[in-house]
């Protein structure tokens, strides 16, 4: 697989049966090098599948409950233009947009009787509304507190998301269903219509003070109740009785699993007793809320480096679904029980299935047969390896045609509570077809495997245990296959994975070549800079704070940096949020003065996700550098 095979890729999502329980609404996303855009349309399988919609970029289709209309999110075709909510005849026709939000909407839910339409909707706020583009681009911005930027949004404070009702006709313009100031997010529908639940924040001011709450807001008269304050929840939905739930943790003490409670009064953990996360954020789990059966749910479950989706009935007990070696992405159920659902694998990028009431599963497209039958995907050898007495660490082995020997990549995610698997990667694909060998691993901190290995890296284990576990890992997958050549090893990781890999190389001789991106390289300057500057130290570092010096120098690569001898390539984003490009600076800085081989590549307009969701060149410029890079030091040749 060549970088530029990234347009060769359809990505396949959201699948949404229609009330007639035959026909799926899905989302196709493919990549326009030419144009450098993405291109997203909702496709209509009945019996075989067919283009629907003819946006340059729709998404998130909603089936209306008398299945007559389909509600979907549309961006306008510049680069620039905002999403807004649109409506079109399930039968097919033309599409009409129905809200103007100055700064977009987002997924659309439709009322339990189909009157209305709920959907989050931004516009400017306070003094920012009015003015026009050139104003607001010379206008200096007065900030008061924390939470007024995120990565890929860029300035929050600017502006307001709230929770609108929106006519499917289009007569009526939209109503706030609620009436504070704060940003609101996930709206829910109680079963009878009479109420909304969202997640949104309260009485905090500045946001000094980390968590959520959880509100329930009369849709009718707008009178409020708080259901869960300063949480870590981040989705929230109703049961068929009434009954109101969220997925997240009542504590915001992150890192921690994401289970589904019940809102109570205490808060009761219906899924936590499994060990493992449900529809996780930071996973591509297969549903953002529970889809409700009448003895229990159906959730996607993270384990293991697989995403599955399981049933769970009324006492807790858990079946699964959906399993094997694969992420199931996307899922929609039918009344009489049929499930229709989006997957992926290591050599699938993602396709539509279903899975008939009688157990029978069957792949209903074929987008990605051509990359698929071109035979240069390649599949993992999967293995554990004890890195401790009682730690098992899941790792797998992406081997180039031949008898080599090979250069040998390791490959370091981010997060930490992320996690590599049992789905496509287009990065382990591309490394693999030039001749690396490619190894990846879930070192302790990372998803899937319970809360004590979550938050294993958290205070002293931070920096240590996942070193243990990433070179045991290495040592063993040397030592399992001849084909390896251990005097060519490099090692290369993003974000987290951008951080460990500064901070091993540094320790740690062996590794020929360093691609070190997005990285968290000095916490003290993270600590002031980071969109999410109030919270991660101290929640990984504790007790760490902003006044300790000590501990947060102790815990930085930059200040283990003259210990690197590995040539670097150095990748950051300008536009980089969550670790702003300062961050790699400082370790270009010390690594060229201490005259080590040392390159930074510094890609403009871009935030934290430009491996994965940045304009489609860059990603292609992007992994051209790094193959350029690995192959001056390793040699994907023959050894």
């Amino acid at each position: 697989m060549e970088p530029s095979d990234l347009a060769r890729i359809a990505s396949v999502s959201d699948p949404q049966i229609h009330p007639d329980g035959r026909r799926i609404a899905f989302v196709v996303t493919t990549i326009d090098l030419e144009k450098d855009r993405y291109r997203s349309a909702i496709w209509l399988w009945d019996d075989e599948a067919r283009q629907f919609t003819g946006g340059s970029n729709d998404s998130s289709p909603r089936w209306s409950p008398d299945g007559g209309t389909l509600a979907f999110v549309r961006k306008g075709k510049e680069r620039n233009d905002p999403t807004q909510l649109a409506v079109m005849p399930s039968d097919g026709g033309e599409a009409r947009v129905i809200t103007d939000f100055e700064l977009g909407a987002g997924a659309p839910a439709w009322s339990p009787d189909g009157s209305s339409i709920l959907v989050p909707g931004t516009q400017w706020y306070g003094e920012w509304a009015g003015l026009d583009e050139d104003e607001r681009s010379r206008r200096p911005r007065k900030v008061s507190g924390f939470d007024v930027r995120l990565d890929d949004q860029g300035w929050l404070h600017d502006r307001r998301t709230y929770a609108y009702l929106v006519d499917p006709g289009g007569d009526t313009p939209p109503r706030r269903v609620g009436c504070s100031d704060e940003h609101e997010s996930g709206p829910a529908w109680s079963p009878d219509g009479t109420r909304v639940a969202m997640v949104t924040s309260r009485d905090n001011p500045r946001f000094l003070e980390r968590g959520s709450e959880v509100v329930e807001v009369e849709v009718d008269g707008g009178a409020e109740t708080v259901r869960a304050r300063r949480s870590g929840y981040f989705s929230v939905d109703y049961d068929p009785s009434g009954n109101l739930y969220a997925i997240g943790d009542p504590t915001p003490d992150y890192p921690y699993l994401c289970s589904l409670w019940r809102l109570d009064e205490p808060h009761t953990d219906i899924t936590g007793h499994l060990d493992r996360s449900i529809n996780d954020l930071l996973t591509s789990g297969a549903l953002e809320k529970p889809i409700w059966l009448e003895d229990g749910f159906l959730a996607g479950l993270a384990d293991r480096g697989r995403a599955s989706v399981v049933a769970f009935g009324p006492d807790g007990e858990a079946r699964t679904v959906l399993g094997g070696d694969r992420y199931i992405t996307g899922l929609s159920r039918a009344a009489s029980g049929r499930l229709a659902f989006t997957a992926t694998d290591p050599t699938c990028p993602g396709e539509l299935y279903e899975l008939t009431p009688d157990g029978e599963e069957r792949r209903l497209t074929d987008f990605n047969q051509e990359i698929r039958s071109s035979g240069g995907l390649v599949g993992p050898d999967s293995f554990a390896v004890e890195s401790a007495p009682g730690v098992e660490v899941d790792a797998w082995l992406y081997m180039p045609e031949g008898d080599g020997p090979f250069p040998v990549l390791l490959n370091i995610h981010g997060g930490p509570a992320s996690e590599y698997g049992f789905y496509f990667f287009d990065e382990f694909q591309v490394y693999v077809s030039a001749g690396y060998a490619v190894v990846a691993c879930n070192p302790r901190g990372s998803e899937g495997r319970g809360h004590d290995w979550l938050r294993a890296v958290t205070g002293d284990g931070w920096g240590r245990v996942d070193v243990e576990d990433i070179t045991a890992v290495v040592d063993e997958a040397l030592r399992r296959d001849t084909r390896l050549d251990p005097t060519r090893v490099g090692i290369m990781g993003g974000s987290y994975g951008g951080f460990l890999t500064a901070w091993t190389t540094a320790h740690d001789p062996r590794y020929r070549s360093a691609v070190v991106e997005r990285a968290l390289i000095d916490w003290e300057s993270f600590g002031g800079t980071s969109d999410i500057n109030r919270d991660f130290a101290g929640l990984y570092l504790h007790p760490a704070t902003a006044a300790d010096h000590q501990a947060l120098w102790a815990a930085s690569p930059l200040a283990t940096a003259g210990g690197i001898t590995t040539p670097t390539l150095i990748i950051h984003s300008e536009d980089d949020l969550r670790c702003p490009i300062g961050q790699a600076e400082q370790l270009f800085t010390a690594l060229l003065r201490q005259g080590i081989d040392v390159e930074m590549v510094r890609f403009p307009d871009e935030g934290h996700e430009l491996s994965r969701s940045g304009a489609p060149r860059h990603r292609v410029e992007r992994f051209e550098h790094i193959l350029d890079w690995h192959g001056r030091y390793l040699d994907p040749g023959p050894g």
